[in-house]
């Protein structure tokens, strides 16, 4: 409506108590969301775990908070409370489901896998035997489901630390290939290597270039000798060797000039 005023003049008056009143509801479920913090804290603390730390959580509890208190009926004669902590946990198991896995799942499975792990937890806490059969029962679903989602999740993060002596270091350290190239470092020797071709093609010669290009590896990455330069070109060694003087000398003036400019 307040678009449609701007080509209506006679609406405006109209569209402008709507805007208004639009920015009041939205005042209204900010305020309605943020009085159920404490339930996003108390899920976040449920859930959190090495998919998804406490903090990252409670930012999704907020999400969930947002949702519900836009879907919110009062007629319905429910707590607010009660209504939004579905949607809380909702929003972070899905959460749990999409950044937290290597394996994605549902967010059904989710929850199961979760109801699983609580059983094993109070099975163990018992001191009673169990079988996969026995934890199926307990959550509801077939053996061979319970069996398949407490295979997934079983991953080790390359930053968990290993013992390693007196100073513990991350499995990351033992993965690494220290002959590796960095890819920002490759990619920053490319983009300065174009550079350097560019700046030679607009100041030197081609004999000039040809003789930096082969003794310096610009094209191949291998260095040759003076003697192996002048043999591909049938020139001396001396020759080369002032011919490499001349274009370096030429770089570093052009470079000057670049300077004084500037």
């Amino acid at each position: 409506m307040w678009k449609a005023s701007k080509d209506d003049p006679s609406i405006k008056k109209v569209a402008r108590i709507a805007r208004g009143a639009w920015a009041e509801a939205e005042d209204v479920r900010w305020t309605l969301a943020m009085s159920g913090k404490r339930i996003a804290h108390g899920e976040a603390r449920k859930l959190a775990g090495p998919f998804m730390d406490e903090a990252d959580l409670v930012q999704e509890g907020y999400i969930g908070l947002l949702r519900a208190a836009k879907r919110f009926d009062p007629d319905r004669e429910i707590r607010f409370s009660t209504y939004a902590r579905w949607w809380v946990r909702a929003q972070m198991t899905r959460a749990i489901d999409h950044t937290g896995r290597p394996v994605r799942l549902p967010g059904c499975a989710v929850e199961q896998t979760r109801n699983l792990r609580k059983a094993i937890k109070r099975f163990d806490t018992q001191g009673m035997e169990y079988s996969i059969a026995d934890l199926a029962f307990e959550v509801g679903i077939d053996e061979k489901r319970a069996e398949f989602l407490l295979s997934q999740g079983q991953t080790v993060s390359l930053d968990q630390p290993m013992e390693d002596g007196d100073r513990p270091r991350p499995l990351q350290h033992f993965l690494a290939d220290p002959d590796a190239l960095n890819p920002d470092d490759e990619t920053i020797h490319v983009q300065e290597l174009r550079r350097m071709m560019t700046a030679l093609d607009s100041v030197l010669t081609e004999r000039h270039r040809h003789v930096l290009t082969r003794r310096y590896g610009l094209e191949d990455s291998t260095f040759r000798t003076l003697s192996e330069v002048g043999a591909s070109m049938s020139l001396s060694r001396e020759r080369v060797r002032q011919i490499e003087r001349e274009a370096l000398m030429r770089l570093r003036e052009h470079a000057q000039i670049r300077e004084k400019v500037a």
